[in-house]
């Protein structure tokens, strides 16, 4: 038995030592509903995020001409490992299929047994690495690579989550948030931000 204040401990450090790390992989043409819904979930509940530009410039413009700012080109950091690796959507997912780094990186998390979200087309990416796990969802655009597509908004089997789209990225973050902070700290976030189920 242990105690830990709650004023000065999250439910991430209590299970680690270190605060959890996530890299999320964005391209040019990324879908912004499935990215920054995430990242602000995963942020909330105290995961340290970062956010890793597939181009050689840290600013990549999103399907809805939104520009963001990347914290990493994803170049210097493909050595690394993250406790979650994510994958959002979008029509810049076929450059991130196409992008020896970024399947090179799914693969070895997978690997490790890292946990690795991907939404709307980024199963693709998980298929072209291939992971792609016996239970997945996915947005039905890619139903001709992806043919036995759940109709769940989010399926988790084994530590890979997978999601539908735009519309289901806050249930995508918080099922993610849940992965690797535990269900406390993931509800106490959908509680914060007002979501109900």
């Amino acid at each position: 038995s242990f105690f830990i204040s709650s004023s000065s401990s999250s439910c991430c450090e209590r299970d680690q030592p270190q605060m959890v790390k996530a890299l999320v992989i964005l391209p040019d043409g990324f879908e912004e509903i499935e990215s920054v819904c995430p990242i602000d979930i995963l942020r909330r509940a105290e995961v340290e995020v970062t956010v890793a530009s597939l181009s050689s410039s840290l600013n990549v413009k999103g399907r809805s001409n939104i520009t963001l700012a990347c914290d990493v080109l994803l170049e210097s950091v493909k050595s690394e490992t993250y406790d979650l690796l994510v994958l959002p959507g979008g029509p810049g997912t076929k450059a991130v299929r196409e992008d020896a780094r970024a399947i090179e990186m799914t693969k070895r998390h997978c690997a490790e047994g890292k946990k690795v979200g991907a939404i709307c087309a980024a199963p693709t990416v998980l298929k072209e690495a291939g992971v792609l796990p016996a239970k997945y969802t996915a947005h039905f655009s890619v139903a001709g690579d992806l043919p036995n597509i759940l109709p769940d908004k989010v399926v988790v089997d084994g530590n890979i989550i997978t999601s539908t789209g735009a519309g289901t990225a806050i249930e995508f973050g918080l099922a993610m948030a849940a992965a690797v902070c535990g269900q406390e700290k993931s509800d106490g976030v959908a509680k914060a931000i007002e979501f109900k189920k």
